[in-house]
C-alpha cells in the first residue's frame, strides 16, 4: 500500500505509466483515476459469490476504485459520499486485519495484510467521508455561522472519535493459538 505522492519520481524526464480510467456501467460517466490521494492492495470479499479476492484499490476525492491489477482499468466503485461508517471488522470478516465499508444499500468487507495498513485505510477513507459530507467545513469566511458547523479538524477528530469507539477490540486475538483457522495468517 502506498501514499499516491509517494508512489512516482518526480522530474522532467520520467515516465509516468498512466492507468486506464474507470468507465461507469450505469451512467457512462469517465473517471480519471490517476493522481491517487491513496492507494495499494486489499482483499475483497465478493459481492455474489462471498469469496475472498486480491484487488488493487485507488482512492481519489469521493470515490474508491477497484481492479484486478495496478495498471488495469479499474472494474468497479465505491462512491464515498454514499458511505455511512468505515470501522473494523475482524470478528464480522472472521479475517485479521479487516475492515467494512457501509453504504444504506450493502456493506463491503475487505482486509489488509497488516493491521497498520488496516488503520491506514480506516484513516484516508473516513476522511473522504468527511470531506464529502453535507455538514464539512471548507474554510474561514463565507460560511454560515450556525453552532453545528465544525472546523475540519474538530469534525475528523469528532469522526475519528466515534469510530475508535466502535472499533473491534484487538486484545480478544492476543492469546490466540497460531494453528486455529479462524483467522487467517
Amino acid at each position: 500500500m502506498n501514499n499516491a505522492a509517494s508512489n512516482m519520481p518526480a522530474g522532467a524526464g520520467s515516465m509516468q505509466l498512466m492507468r486506464p480510467h474507470f468507465i461507469c456501467p450505469l451512467t457512462n460517466i469517465v473517471y480519471d483515476t490517476n493522481n491517487s490521494d491513496f492507494e495499494g492492495w486489499l482483499t475483497k470479499q465478493s459481492a455474489w459469490l462471498k469469496d475472498w479476492r486480491r484487488r488493487y484499490f485507488i482512492l481519489k476525492g469521493s470515490r474508491l476504485f477497484f481492479s484486478k491489477t495496478e495498471y488495469q482499468a479499474p472494474h468497479g466503485m465505491i462512491d464515498l459520499s454514499q458511505c455511512t461508517t468505515v470501522k473494523s471488522a475482524d470478528l464480522k470478516a472472521k479475517k485479521r486485519n479487516s475492515f467494512e465499508i457501509s453504504t444504506p444499500e450493502t456493506t463491503f468487507l475487505l482486509y489488509a495484510d497488516t493491521e497498520k495498513e488496516k488503520d491506514d485505510w480506516i484513516g484516508s477513507v473516513g476522511k473522504s467521508i468527511v470531506r464529502c459530507s453535507s455538514t464539512y467545513y471548507r474554510g474561514s469566511g463565507g460560511g454560515s455561522s450556525s453552532s453545528q458547523q465544525q472546523h475540519p479538524n474538530q469534525q475528523q477528530q469528532q469522526y475519528l472519535n466515534n469510530q475508535q469507539q466502535e472499533d473491534d477490540d484487538d486484545s480478544l486475538y492476543d492469546d490466540l493459538d497460531d494453528e486455529n483457522d479462524y483467522f487467517n495468517d
